[in-house]
């Protein structure tokens, strides 16, 4: 039964059998059932590093200054190297100006397959149509989850530690 029917489970088979007469327990026929092999998956890590050279991540950080003033700064990070592929600073970030910096940040062909971000309100309409315009696709993080895009956050805590609590 179990081989004919592959989607069933243990619980599905034992209820079938009861109703054609047969006592048998759940666990047994858990025990007796076939065993359907699939190929195993990869996992993520396997994926970034198969994939390395195909993802970028982007990301804003901001930076205080002396005048009260907020700068806001946008960081492009390779996944292949962890290396910073661009970046530009500015007081206020437009969809059209992040875009741009989006562009600038892979002249010619070099775009990459897929560009992971956070679901901020910064990347507006402009943004998401130069980047489907450069063949990239778009892989949004959760909201308020920097753990899932661990390396540009690991970056921009290096950027602060290293340079801006000296210079600011």
């Amino acid at each position: 039964m179990s081989r004919d029917n592959p989607l069933w489970g243990a619980p599905r088979i034992h209820g079938e059998l009861l109703k054609l007469g047969i006592k048998v327990s759940q666990a047994t026929v858990s025990k007796y059932m076939v065993r359907h092999l699939k190929p195993p998956s990869q996992s993520c890590r396997t994926y970034l590093t198969n994939h390395a050279k195909d993802i970028v991540f982007v990301d804003f950080f901001t930076v205080p200054i002396a005048t009260s003033r907020v700068l806001f700064v946008f960081l492009v990070l390779s996944n292949q190297r962890r290396r910073i592929g661009h970046f530009n600073v500015t007081d206020s970030p437009t969809s059209c100006w992040i875009g741009q910096q989006i562009v600038e940040a892979f002249p010619w062909d070099t775009a990459p397959k897929h560009l992971i971000r956070d679901p901020d309100g910064k990347y507006g309409e402009d943004f998401v149509r130069r980047v489907k315009s450069l063949g990239i696709k778009q892989v949004l993080i959760s909201t308020r989850s920097p753990w899932q895009n661990p390396y540009v956050e690991r970056a921009i805590g290096s950027i602060r530690r290293e340079c801006l609590d000296y210079v600011c």
